[in-house]
């Protein structure tokens, strides 16, 4: 039986990496589509989950490539806006380790601007789950309306979230008042850690856990970069190591780990509801899954998360 289809919602952006000019006074920049959701429905729909992305797409120059990349990765359009506004651009500079730091031109752009009856519309019944989070649940005015889009689905599908915190454009606080409303909506929360050290400075990952399972979500993952994962379901917890590749940059990644978490749930069918059945040993597997496709990733430049066809070739290589 083929998994059911996943809804991703929330924004594109053109990640922009400086590249070396032909003059000193020149910056040239390579333009790659990328953005958390987006990514995250790309890598699910390489990885051969059914996906669906609810997103602004700006008829601009970036809206376009936008929409090409989303459409070759398997990616289904059929609820997306077509937006008047522009894209966000992000500005990416790249350090020693290959982490990334972002500038972000982002004002009154096409991916905030959600209005209630754009949502309203869309067909869930197909849907065992609904992820959603980084920009899309805090920039004003469209964040209220995915919040209440999410409360809307929740009867009928599982729901995940992904804070990925932007302090650049967003102050923390805007998430860390929010973060407990988004518990009890939802049923799965991957973050960073960057992210929890944002959101809860000081304390320490599995009192953080706690703190969100008693506020309604089942299921916390946090990914620790070379570090591995913590997760822990309903307070029990394991610790699922990194899978060593070489790294070229870390941008995309922790995307890449929420879509294989959710396509490695969604193969095993307990999606689409609140994680009946779901069991510690049925998490590892999830994560440790996860952790090979955030590695693919992790290899090449830019977000570019691998085809199931490239995950298989890597396991029979590493197995050889």
């Amino acid at each position: 039986m083929s998994p059911r289809q996943i809804t991703v919602l929330g924004e594109c952006v053109a990640d922009a990496f400086a590249e070396s000019a032909t003059a000193a006074n020149e910056l040239a920049l390579r333009v790659l589509p990328g953005g958390g959701p987006a990514n995250t429905a790309v890598a699910l729909a390489r990885l051969g989950t059914p996906a669906r992305f609810l997103a602004r797409l700006s008829g601009d120059v970036f809206g376009r490539l936008f929409r090409t990349h989303l459409e070759a990765s398997g990616v289904d359009l059929a609820y997306a806006v077509a937006a008047a506004e522009p894209s966000t651009l992000a500005v990416a500079e790249l350090d020693a380790q290959g982490q990334a730091v972002f500038s972000f031109h982002a004002q009154n752009t096409a991916d905030w601007q959600w209005a209630p009856g754009e949502l309203s519309r869309v067909d869930l019944s197909e849907t065992a789950c609904v992820h959603t989070g980084s920009l899309a649940l805090v920039r004003r005015p469209g964040a209220a309306v995915v919040e209440e889009f999410l409360a809307t689905a929740a009867p009928r599908a599982t729901i995940s979230i992904d804070p990925n915190v932007r302090p650049l454009l967003v102050d923390p606080g805007v998430y860390r008042d929010r973060l407990a409303h988004w518990c009890g909506l939802a049923d799965i929360l991957r973050l960073s850690e960057d992210d929890l050290a944002l959101l809860l400075p000081g304390t320490p990952p599995e009192q953080a856990c706690d703190l969100w399972h008693a506020a309604g979500v089942r299921l916390v993952v946090i990914t620790l970069g070379a570090d591995g994962a913590l997760a822990s379901l309903d307070g029990e917890r394991l610790r699922v190591p990194a899978v060593a590749t070489r790294v070229v940059d870390t941008v995309g990644a922790g995307d890449s780990f929420t879509a294989g978490l959710l396509h490695h749930l969604a193969a095993r069918g307990v999606l689409g509801g609140r994680l009946a059945g779901l069991g510690l040993d049925d998490v590892a597997e999830a994560c440790g899954f996860a952790a090979r496709v955030a590695a693919l990733t992790c290899s090449v430049v830019g977000p570019n998360p691998p085809w199931r066809e490239q995950l298989a070739r890597s396991v029979t290589a590493a197995g050889a």
